[in-house]
């Protein structure tokens, strides 16, 4: 069973900068697919991106292509969102989620969740 808590969520302006991160426990995440996901009042869990084992490669969705960034730092354990450029429609519930072998974009993939950081991007 992996345990996986998200933090570094918070209130930041339209056009700045925020990190979340996603530390895991009960289980190594350089042996899993790791992907972040978010979801805003209203909406469906959307997929942000994924970062891939092994190789690391990232994948993501149109919507964030460019501002946003994942890596991870396995010595710690941990996978990181880096939000660049935010903007009000960032505004969501970010969570991270965790799955041995899926690569795609549906929520119903990933067989571990965090509990989720709240982003609020102001206006």
């Amino acid at each position: 069973q992996v345990l996986l808590v998200e933090s570094g969520g918070g209130l930041v302006e339209a056009g700045g900068s925020l990190s979340v991160s996603c530390a895991a426990s009960g289980g190594t995440i350089s042996y899993y697919q790791m992907g972040w996901f978010r979801q805003a009042p209203g909406k469906d869990r959307e997929f942000v991106g994924r970062i891939k084992w092994p190789g690391g490669s990232t994948y993501y969705a149109d919507s964030v292509k460019g501002r946003f960034t994942i890596s991870r730092d396995n010595a710690k354990n941990t996978v990181y969102l880096q939000m660049n450029k935010l903007k009000s429609e960032d505004t969501a519930v970010y969570y991270c989620a965790a799955d041995r072998s899926y690569l795609g974009t549906l929520p119903s993939g990933y067989r571990f969740w965090g509990q989720g950081t709240q982003v609020i991007v102001s206006s």
